[in-house]
């Protein structure tokens, strides 16, 4: 009977979690946070030493891996740390603070603390642009929650009062959320136009906000949902020879499925300055998917790559 992946090591012991947090952190060896020193830093040693400290002999500072990043300042221990960042990035549809709290034997307080700073982690910074010549990237936007202060009854259809995300899905590839403020084009294009490439086809609905796409990518095509349309075949001059190209927002449709159920059947509840982060959250585990050849432990390492530069403080 195979032992279950909770029961490693690595997850039960502080020193072997902060090794390992270390070897993914400091590939070449450890970096000094204070003055970004990698020679002349020595290890700690000692019985009333804290577990990972090191000093650094160019700026005379000690450091730990958790100096400068969201673990810095934290109490939990770092195999604690780890139990909390693997269950979240293995749960499909996220794991709730209670549940959290309940299993890592912490209090509620503190398990909603450490899933906001994975969440953090979890956002990424500084990417190229997706898609690229072949390649389609789907896009659409849907409504979550209640903006602060709306009134506590809401017609149903329409945007006003909601928080509105927009999604960005490359087929086969990653996919990016952003809160954004309204439905008019200056709140979609500048967002599209920063992370897409020119040579990319884009398919949307038929929403009248993505109107000027036609003229910044290679091309665009809509398919009308009002008429009960979503998806038809076409043949594209741009694709390889032979292949059908579908026109459809079937796959970002497929990542708001997730992302909704999730919402409403895990989180249930998310105010408005938070949302960023659980849209980090369902977009990390998309893009580190296992049909894109990441597994649940590869996903939890990248997590762990994402710590750096990052701070996320109670205020």
């Amino acid at each position: 009977m195979a032992n279950s992946i909770l029961s490693a090591r690595v997850l039960q012991n502080e020193a072997a979690a902060i090794a390992w947090v270390e070897a993914r952190v400091w590939p070449e060896g450890p970096v000094c946070p204070h003055c970004g020193g990698v020679e002349r830093i020595g290890k700690m040693q000692g019985k009333a030493t804290r577990i990972g400290l090191y000093k650094c002999y160019q700026c005379r500072k000690q450091f730990t891996v958790k100096v400068g990043t969201v673990f810095e300042d934290s109490h939990v221990p770092m195999n604690i740390w780890l139990q909390a960042m693997y269950l979240l990035c293995s749960s499909k549809k996220g794991i709730s603070s209670n549940q959290l709290s309940r299993t890592l034997g912490v209090t509620l307080k503190t398990a909603w603390f450490m899933s906001h700073r994975i969440r953090e982690a979890m956002r990424v910074v500084g990417v190229e642009p997706m898609g690229g010549a072949g390649e389609v990237v789907e896009i659409d936007e849907t409504l979550m929650g209640k903006v602060e202060g709306a009134p506590k009854k809401l017609r149903t259809g329409g945007s006003q009062n909601r928080n509105i995300v927009l999604t960005l899905v490359e087929r086969g590839g990653r996919a990016r959320s952003f809160h954004i403020d309204g439905m008019a084009i200056r709140d979609f294009m500048p967002i599209i136009r920063a992370n897409v490439a020119k040579e990319t086809r884009v398919n949307t609905d038929e929403g009248k906000h993505y109107n000027d796409l036609s003229k910044e990518f290679a091309g665009h095509d809509t398919v009308t949902h009002s008429a009960d349309e979503y998806a038809r075949y076409t043949n594209v001059h741009s694709f390889p020879e032979g292949k059908r190209y579908v026109i459809s927002t079937n796959t970002v449709e497929g990542f708001y499925s997730i992302f909704k159920r999730g919402m409403k059947g895990v989180y249930q509840h998310c105010k408005e300055k938070h949302l960023h982060r659980y849209l980090s959250e369902f977009d990390f585990r998309y893009s580190n998917r296992v049909a894109l050849g990441v597994d649940d432990v590869e996903r939890t390492a990248l997590a762990v790559k994402g710590i750096v530069g990052k701070r996320l403080t109670y205020r």
